[in-house]
Order: structure tokens, then sequence, then C-alpha cells
């Protein structure tokens, strides 16, 4: 594991409103000449889950924590890679197929950096982060179930 890059800034943001990732980039790397590499992750609300068809989604949270929480695990991100800047854009409310959710960037000097950690936020965000879903489809609504899938990719951090 690399060591964390001094002063690496984390934004953590839990909002109803859509992002711009376009301009959620430009603010990150704003007058930064220190990153090589920024990769990107777009959380969208799709048509289609195993079974039905979804016609809408809704994301609940426990305020404070969920953002707490989600610092917690970006600053691990930091100690683990050596990073330029965090940003994890989390929405709540109702989603319709095609909608944005969820937004995770890494920057990093080095693309490897920036990839392992991407990877590592957003398999926190679907297995521990503590947010809820509600499906509607044609078959019903229900709350959404983990997936052992989702907690197998988690495990791959813990493993040494």
């Amino acid at each position: 594991m690399s060591s964390p890059v001094a002063s690496c800034p984390v934004t953590i943001r839990i909002q109803e409103d859509d992002f711009d990732i376009a301009r959620e980039i430009a603010v990150l790397t704003k007058s930064r000449t220190d990153i090589g590499a920024v990769v990107s992750f777009s959380g969208i609300c799709r048509a289609d889950d195993d079974s039905a068809k979804v016609a809408a989604l809704t994301l609940e949270h426990y305020p404070g924590m969920a953002e707490e929480e989600i610092r917690r695990h970006a600053d691990e991100a930091t100690s683990r890679w050596p990073l330029n800047g965090v940003t994890v854009i989390h929405r709540v409310g109702r989603f319709m197929p095609g909608q944005n959710i969820v937004l995770v960037l890494t920057a990093s000097q080095h693309r490897q950096a920036a990839f392992h950690a991407a990877e590592f936020l957003m398999d926190y965000l679907k297995t521990s982060a503590p947010f809820w879903k509600k499906e509607e489809s044609e078959a019903g609504t229900g709350w959404v179930e983990a997936h052992a899938r989702d907690d197998e990719a988690a495990a791959r951090w813990t493993r040494s």
C-alpha cells in the first residue's frame, strides 16, 4: 500500500439534485498540475432488474451517518493509494430509469491508484453504506436485498 498524498481533498455530498459529471471533474482538477489520471464511475438507475422491469427506484439514507461513513472509507482509500483528490456524490429521492444516482471520482498521478480507489469506494457503497433502495416494478414494490456478488467484490479488499 502506498502512503497517502499530503492534503488530498475529499468531497462528500448527499443530495437530491442531479450532478454534472464534467463540472465535477473540472472542480476536482482545477489548477492541479499534479493530477495525471481521473477515474469516474457513474451509477445510473436501470430499467431492468434481474427479473422485472423497473419503473422507479427510491433511495433513502441515514442523514449524518451516511456522510460520516462515506468519509471514513474515502479516508481509507487515501491511506491505501496515493490519491490527489476524491469526490463522492450520492443522490437520494425517487429516480426513473436513466437518471444519475451516484458519482465517484478519484484522482492521482497515475491511473492504477485511481482505478483501485474508485473500485474500492464503489464496492463499499454497494455493500455497507447506509442507503436503502425501494424498487417499483411490474412485479410490485419492495426493498432491494443485497447481492452476494457485491459482497464478494467488497471482500477482496480485506484479503491480504
